[in-house]
């Protein structure tokens, strides 16, 4: 044997033997915790919204323009900051995270301090603004440190995180509420998430290859070396043929989006976006409006309301890691056959919550269900663009999806305000039944890609 051959022989061996850290799923914990705060930050308005609504006079209509502006806000700068993490060092991107991460934390204790509805809506704003760059900071991250095959789980796990942070919200608010008053709610909550800022600046890089806790084999598993259909930048591996799913799924080859130009003109990643906002809509309006239904037409004293408003949220959690699970493990990476019976799913159980009984059995396991269909689908909204674009125009094309669906998604709690100062709460739920029907219309005119590259 030569020399040389003796190199490569002992570079293999050495590759081989040498030990695969698991750092990726540090960092997902991290994420996990990062936006379940920075979820709670927002939702722990809702279960202020009925003492404010007293305090100052607040009509439906107001308060649901309060709680649509945070959307609004949050909406407005995703494809700015899409464009800009595109654009900037992944040192920089490192560090701006955890910036956003302490003005989340410091608008969020801003709410406390409020003395005017004026300042409600600033301090809504503000919130809105810091909070919206996490998200796709938190996408952009999963993308860059998981390989293909683990996309959907991690990105399920984020969606739940999403909703762990509304499901402690109103056990931890009433006990808050209890001890001191409302205004402490936004005290409690900022604390945790500045925190996380500087564990996060310790612990996590925007890439595995500058991580010095993550192993080369750990790095070369991340790039899916070891699967030949996957190298190419962001794209997913080979999908197993199914057959009958894939002629009412739409499954087809695609070009990738390598360029800011191609995510513009694409109508998968508008169509997809416009869903995801029908679907944000009804969780907004769970997160904002359902303390409140059930407070003023069930009369429910607060513990009761405590743990139904927690309901939805028991099962989104369930059905956002579940619906993630199955898309990898059982569907070959297919996203939307879960977003499809997610949106099929909360169409039923909207019509099940039109006039429905004052039993909390039926209106927990009525929540609870609501939620599991509602979650099921929306670790698909995540992960779908990562199957078109590439891993640098992934944060435009995430930009898009949530720009258009934070966007989408303001609008529901103001449209709640509206109809119900005219009409009842029958009207919402038909409003909910509606948008979910309009988001399984928009998924069956988008394709499921098999990504290749684009032709020069």
């Amino acid at each position: 044997m030569s020399n040389a051959d003796s190199a490569v022989a002992s570079t293999d061996a050495h590759a081989s033997t040498e030990k695969r850290t698991s750092h990726r799923w540090v960092v997902m914990g991290l994420i996990f915790c990062i936006w379940a705060i920075a979820c709670a930050d927002r939702a722990n308005f809702g279960i202020a919204l009925p003492y404010l609504k007293k305090e100052y006079g607040i009509t439906n209509t107001e308060a649901g323009l309060i709680v649509s502006l945070f959307s609004f806000a949050y909406g407005f700068v995703q494809i700015p900051v899409g464009l800009l993490y595109k654009r900037l060092s992944e040192k920089t991107t490192g560090l701006l995270f955890s910036v956003f991460m302490i003005l989340t934390s410091v608008f969020t204790g801003l709410m406390g301090t409020t003395s005017s509805v004026l300042l409600l809506m600033t301090y809504r704003v503000g919130l809105g603004l810091s909070e919206g760059p996490l998200g796709i900071g938190c996408t952009n991250v999963i993308n860059r440190w998981f390989p293909s095959r683990e996309k959907g789980t991690a990105t399920g796990l984020w969606i739940a995180a999403s909703k762990l942070g509304p499901l402690i919200v109103p056990s931890v608010c009433i006990i808050v509420i209890q001890l001191w008053g409302w205004r402490e709610i936004f005290y409690v909550f900022a604390i945790p998430g500045i925190l996380l800022a500087f564990v996060w600046m310790l612990v996590v890089t925007n890439s595995p290859s500058e991580n010095r806790f993550c192993s080369p084999a750990e790095q070369r598993y991340i790039l899916d070396e070891s699967n030949e259909g996957a190298r190419s930048a962001g794209r997913r591996p080979q999908m197993e043929p199914m057959p009958r799913l894939d002629a009412i799924n739409r499954t087809k080859k695609v070009p990738q989006l390598e360029t800011i130009g191609q995510v513009f003109r694409s109508w998968n990643i508008f169509g997809v976006a416009l869903g995801y906002g029908c679907m944000i809509g009804i969780s907004n309006i769970f997160i904002s409006w359902i303390p409140t239904y059930l407070v003023t037409v069930k009369g429910f004293a607060s513990v009761k309301m405590g743990f139904l408003a927690s309901a939805p949220f028991i099962g989104a959690v369930t059905g956002n890691m579940l619906g993630g699970w199955i898309s990898d493990r059982f569907l070959g990476g297919r996203r939307k056959p879960m977003m499809m019976l997610g949106a099929l799913g909360t169409m039923i159980m909207m019509f099940a919550l039109i006039d429905a009984p004052n039993s909390v059995a039926y209106l927990g396991a009525a929540l609870i269900a609501s939620g599991l269909m509602l979650g099921i689908g929306f670790a698909g909204y995540s992960a779908y663009p990562m199957g078109l674009a590439t891993k640098a125009t992934y944060p435009t094309a995430f930009g898009i999806v949530n720009s258009l669906g934070q966007i989408g998604g303001a609008c529901a709690p103001l449209a709640v305000g509206l109809l119900l100062d005219r009409y009842s709460w029958t009207s919402v739920f038909m409003y909910m039944l509606g948008t979910s029907l309009l988001c399984l219309i928009l998924l069956i005119s988008i394709v499921e890609p098999i990504a290749q590259p684009s032709k020069k």
